[in-house]
């Protein structure tokens, strides 16, 4: 008897500035997709209200059924935190995520309940390191700091490697200790 078909999404959610299939989000979709998962990639462009995008990546959701990855880079990270829990996501993967800047609405406390993992590039020119380190820290995040900058396009080969890890983790049994 074969074992049952499970349905994998990873949906990634780009910045601001860029669209939805730029560098970082092809190179990690095909990551994805050697782990076993349909890649989507959310187009944003044109909306620049943060709980439009939010609503977006939701509706957008709504048609997948199974295990769903979110990933999100700059505006983007924002987007997947706001967005994972009210998802039921598996996992998020934040590339330099715009969490604790000014102008965008205030995320409410416990927002992630699922693994979550950060890259962050060390000379980030638009948002501080130090918001990822407050994120990582209040949700135990993994957090990864590179020699980057906001783009992190010198770190898309690491970045990868982070990202295969990241979804073979989910695949893993919890450990347990005696």
């Amino acid at each position: 008897m074969e074992a049952p078909v499970v349905n994998r999404h990873v949906v990634f959610s780009h910045g601001q500035e860029s669209g939805p299939w730029g560098r970082k989000i092809a190179a990690l979709a095909d990551v994805a997709r050697s782990e076993g998962y349909e890649a989507h990639s959310v187009d944003y462009r044109g909306i620049d209200e943060p709980r439009a995008r939010v609503a977006k990546l939701v509706d957008f959701c709504k048609e997948l059924s199974g295990d769903l990855v979110l990933v999100g880079s700059s505006m983007g990270g924002y987007v997947a935190v706001a967005s994972a829990s009210l998802l039921h996501a598996r996992g998020v993967f934040l590339m330099a995520p715009a969490l604790y800047m000014e102008g965008l609405p205030e995320l409410r406390r416990g927002i992630l309940d699922c693994p979550t993992s950060i890259v962050h590039g060390w000379q980030d020119e638009v948002i501080p390191v130090d918001h990822s380190v407050r994120f990582a820290q209040s949700y135990r995040a993994a957090l990864h700091l590179v020699d980057g900058d906001h783009r992190l396009h010198n770190q898309i080969r690491v970045i990868q490697y982070l990202f295969e890890y990241f979804l073979i983790a989910l695949d893993l049994p919890p450990i347990a200790f005696q």
